[in-house]
Order: structure tokens, then C-alpha cells, then sequence
């Protein structure tokens, strides 16, 4: 298959010398391909607010530190002199999980693992299919509705 490249911002930080943190907006290439859900978004059947609500969805799982993780951690350790955001990062990934936990809660216990399984664990739809033993093409109505009420739960507009 091939790329689909399309231009996105990204925020970025650069070190100034009297130790101030500046951000700046730089444009990136981003392979839509990359995830089923912005595969669903490229392709037209997911809208920007579905598609917001499973990026903050998403977001939150990996800044919780939920995913597969080998034993040795290889982040670079890194001290901020400035406090841009509230907390510790252990806070903040306790306050990332609890909304995590609780956007699923709001989904319901048979949207949660259509939900886990393309935005988070990134499966295609059909392989969530067959792995959650349901009819073909049955996942994209089923994920919308779970991506509708995560979105309710984000308050995303």
C-alpha cells in the first residue's frame, strides 16, 4: 500500500540559552496509513470530532503508560527548570489512566474493547473482527458509536 502523506503542525520545543523553554509550530509529514483510525479519518468515515475523541483517547492510554513495555526503560531522563504542567509525571500519568478508565467506563462494557483494540493496541478493523468473533464489516458502525460516546465523555464539539 501506499503512503498517504499529508502536511500536520507539530509543537515543538527548542532550549533557549538563558534555560527558557520556547514551543514553536513546525510542519510534519504524517503516514495516515500509519493508523486504522486516521486510515477510517483520511478515507471519510470517521468525522474530525470522532477522530479528536480517539486521538485524546489515544493520547491518554500512552501517557499512562499502558502499552507492551520491555524491561530496561531507555527514556532519556530529563529535568525542566520551568513547570509547564501541573504535577510530577508520575501525576500525571495517574491522571491520564483515570480519565482513560473512565472514557471507557463512559463507552460501556460493549463498546470498550472495539475501542482498546483499533485505538489504542492500533488492529485494523477486520482483524478486531475476527478477534472479537464478529460478522465482517460490522466494526466500523459499532466503533462509531463507542467513538460517539467518548467524544460525549471528552466533550470534544
Amino acid at each position: 500500500m501506499k503512503p498517504i502523506l499529508v502536511e500536520r503542525e507539530v509543537e515543538e520545543q527548542t532550549q533557549e540559552v538563558d534555560g527558557a523553554v520556547r514551543r514553536r509550530r513546525v510542519p510534519v509529514r504524517v503516514n495516515v496509513a500509519e493508523s486504522p483510525l486516521s486510515w477510517l479519518h483520511a478515507r471519510g468515515h470517521l468525522d474530525d470530532r470522532l477522530f479528536a475523541a480517539g486521538e485524546m483517547l489515544r493520547r491518554d492510554y500512552e501517557r499512562a503508560s499502558l502499552g507492551p513495555q520491555i524491561t530496561m526503560r531507555w527514556d532519556p531522563v530529563r529535568i525542566e527548570r520551568g513547570a509547564r504542567t501541573p504535577g510530577t509525571p508520575g501525576e500525571r500519568a495517574i491522571a491520564a489512566k483515570q480519565r482513560f478508565d473512565e472514557a471507557l467506563r463512559a463507552a460501556g462494557p460493549g463498546l470498550q474493547d472495539i475501542l482498546w483494540r483499533v485505538v489504542c493496541a492500533g488492529e485494523s478493523l477486520a482483524m478486531a473482527e475476527a478477534g472479537l468473533e464478529w460478522p465482517s464489516r460490522s466494526g466500523k458502525l459499532v466503533l462509531r458509536i463507542a467513538l460517539e460516546r467518548v467524544a460525549q465523555f471528552y466533550r470534544v464539539q
